[in-house]
């Protein structure tokens, strides 16, 4: 009896100090499905899993449930992450949007005057791989985690982490747990025909939904003992609603992905599933609805979720600062076939051993993609013990030949289509050979050829021939034919053929010096003097110049902010003349504009230019002629508004022009303009030109931003005159 006595209080001990011991909290993982935009909603999940108290141990994501799972487990809260998206201007994310002041003269022209770009080779024309090369999208993955530049293995961040790429060689999944975070979340969301693949380790990836867009089993393998779900993935859409490339797509994924997800529902703990049919994987700008729908969606399942939460506190998250700098003590750039590491330090504009922000790096990065030169650009942080190491992963582009296509309308050219091809590296690495051939009303060519070098000295040859046929109230002769004649204007067919070599550097880094010699062949006749002597201009004229230009307008036909700053000047020294009239003589001019957003959408823009010929006699069809819109500067003809194409003709002018314009909707713009000008030969020999302006023009438009360039209609009138003209212009100006 004794022993049976104390057998159990033996036991009874032993149950009792059984139930002392806590017991082990379980593990929590969270899996986060792709599903583009419509992955907002996992914002929306997280804000209530933190309402709840839910600390997350475990993340795994794929696609958008990648980046967001990523920034999670770096250590940002829901809401941080709520508004990182919420100022993240996706149309700039989807176009891989390039700031123009990171690109170089050259290659502000080549952007701001084609439609579309596509790959040439072998006299075939290709296609690009993606919209994007998902450089904008990398640059603010790595500013967002640059607290875990230096974390290589995805299980030391403050919350493990994986994600899921697809391998598009061959076809299968890739764990992504380490390397660059930036570079695993940009490859799990590189989405098919919106972003090109990413190279990462030998392998070339895709978007991870295509093999497996909701990784619970791999989240399980981390360690979790409870799987939190959310998926966002569409079910099958019927002909109706596949309306675009992007559901079409989304379709072929999701159709081997249906039937497995039943499964992967059904061992989820809590599955979550947002309503968010009615959106596309590209509907950013329904992102505070979707992420409202995420919070709708867990408040259904809350008290499962609070189940697992701390009953004392909510779990406390958050990233309380990230680093603005890291100092770089060393660049690593890697061999490369086609260019020095002169020339990608002098894209980059970083020196070693510098501290540097982040907005510079990304400049610089910036800097580098606008050559088009490089396929594929990526970069990461070591610690080396005195500050970071930059390593540069660069690809070269294949791609030599380029074929461009731009469309154009204004009143004065008509209508041209403009087809170019540009070749790089054609006779030297850093040279670029362009030929522009624009066919419509009137036939036109543009060749250059540029060798780029850079901060040091660059060397170029052009070649340009424009005509136009245009009743104009100008006569190229101080208005004497016009009076002999007896008529008010004359049917004018004028041609240009102008040919440079020049060389231009970067002067303080910001300002483009250049200068040269030019050839220009003239000539002008008229129907109206058929029965005389139609023909009244036929030389050839040869010149120095030299310029200085400063531009920093973050577009060129809409700016909202920056400056611009031009001055040249072109000495004529020997002419075949024609018109036995030629003596040698100068012109110079300068312009300068200024634009600010002083409105939310509101943007005023000030500009004043002028110009002067130096000579005691000058070629008048070398003076300053003005009127009319949309076209492209040729032989001095400038727009002016309330007067008609070709209308005004002097040697000297001083003009001021202002401009109001108003973006009532994203790429609609409704605008005034007034200008303001004093014309006259000679003008500034006395003070006329600081007279109250004699010749003055307004005008009313609304310009819609386009892919071939900028629709454009304006009403425009003079009260000097009382005549009103209605002007468009269609496409980028060339």
């Amino acid at each position: 009896m004794k022993k049976i006595l104390l057998l159990l209080c033996l036991l009874s001990l032993a149950s009792a100090t059984a139930q002392e011991q806590p017991v082990p909290r379980k593990k929590i993982g969270l899996v986060l499905s792709g599903g583009g935009a419509k992955g907002f909603a996992h914002i929306g999940v997280l804000k209530v899993l933190e309402e709840a108290g839910v600390k997350v141990d475990y993340i795994g994501g794929t696609s958008m449930g990648a980046v967001i799972g990523g920034l999670y487990a770096s250590g940002y809260n829901a809401t941080q992450i709520d508004s990182i998206f919420r100022s993240t201007n996706f149309d700039e994310l989807l176009q891989d949007y390039i700031p123009r002041r990171s690109k170089t003269y050259y290659e502000r022209r080549n952007d701001e005057m084609y439609a579309l770009t596509l790959p040439f080779d072998k006299f075939k024309i290709g296609i690009p791989t993606a919209l994007s090369k998902g450089m904008y999208n990398y640059n603010l993955l790595s500013r967002l985690t640059a607290n875990v530049r230096h974390v290589k293995k995805f299980s030391d961040l403050p919350i493990p982490f994986i994600c899921i790429a697809t391998d598009i060689e061959t076809g299968k999944q890739v764990i992504m747990k380490d390397g660059s975070l930036p570079q695993a979340m940009l490859a799990s969301s590189s989405f098919p025909s919106l972003f090109a693949p990413v190279e990462r380790n030998g392998r070339l990836l895709i978007d991870g939904g295509v093999v497996n867009n909701y990784p619970i089993q791999e989240v399980r393998n981390m360690g979790a003992d409870i799987i939190i779900g959310v998926d966002v993935q569409d079910g099958l859409k019927d002909r109706n609603a596949l309306r675009d490339a992007t559901r079409i797509l989304v379709q072929i994924s999701n159709m081997g992905m249906l039937e497995r997800m039943k499964e992967k529902a059904e061992n989820t703990d809590i599955y979550i599933k947002p309503d968010v049919s009615n959106y596309s994987v590209i509907s950013f700008d329904d992102g505070a609805a979707i992420i409202r729908a995420g919070e709708e969606a867990a408040f259904t399942v809350y008290e499962k979720l609070k189940a697992y939460g701390d009953s004392v506190s909510a779990h406390k998250h958050r990233l309380k600062s990230t680093d603005n700098s890291v100092k770089i003590n060393r660049i690593q750039t890697g061999k490369l076939k086609n260019y020095t590491r002169a020339y990608v330090l002098g894209k980059l504009k970083i020196k070693p051993e510098t501290e540097v922000t982040y907005e510079q790096l990304r400049t610089g990065i910036n800097n580098l993609n606008a050559t088009q030169n490089f396929s594929g650009i990526s970069y990461e942080f070591e610690d080396n013990g005195q500050g970071d190491d930059l390593i540069l992963q660069l690809i070269e582009n294949p791609n030599r030949t380029f074929f461009k296509i731009g469309a154009h309308y204004d009143g004065l050219f008509k209508s041209a289509v403009l087809l170019n091809v540009t070749h790089k590296k054609t006779l030297l690495k850093n040279d670029v050979f362009s030929a522009d051939f624009m066919l419509g009303d009137q036939l036109r060519y543009n060749l250059d050829y540029y060798i780029d070098n850079g901060f040091y000295w660059s060397y170029g040859f052009k070649s340009r021939f424009n005509s136009f046929n245009r009743n104009a109230k100008t006569d190229f002769n101080d208005g004497k034919i016009l009076d002999l004649l007896g008529v008010s204007s004359l049917n004018l067919d004028v041609e240009n053929w102008l040919n440079q070599i020049y060389v231009q550097t970067l002067f303080l880094e910001r300002l483009l010096l250049g200068g040269g010699l030019e050839h220009q062949n003239i000539r002008i006749k008229s129907e109206t003097l058929e029965d005389t002597a139609p023909l009244f201009e036929q030389s050839n004229y040869y010149s120095v110049f030299g310029y200085l230009k400063f531009d920093s307008f973050d577009n060129r036909y809409f700016p909202k902010s920056g400056w611009m700053f031009g001055a040249d000047v072109q000495h004529l020294f020997y002419s075949t003349n024609y018109t036995q009239e030629f003596e040698p003589f100068s012109i110079a001019k300068g312009h300068v504009a200024f634009a600010t957003k002083f409105f939310p959408r509101t943007t005023l823009k000030l500009e004043s230019d002028a110009g002067f010929a130096i000579g005691e006699r000058t070629i008048d069809f070398f003076n300053f002629t003005f009127g009319g819109y949309g076209f492209t500067d040729i032989l001095n003809i400038k727009p002016f508004y309330g007067y008609n194409f070709v209308s005004l003709s002097a040697d000297s002018y001083i003009r001021a022009t202002g401009t109001f314009d108003y973006e009532f909707y994203r790429k609609h713009h409704i605008n005034f303009a007034a200008n303001f000008m004093n014309l006259g030969n000679r003008l500034f020999q006395t003070s006329d030109w600081l007279s109250r302006p004699q010749i003055s023009g307004y005008a009313l438009g609304y310009g819609l931003e386009t892919i071939i360039g900028p629709a454009e209609i304006k009403y425009s009138w003079s009260p000097e005159t009382g005549n009103g003209f209605t002007w468009f212009s269609i496409g980028f100006i060339f």
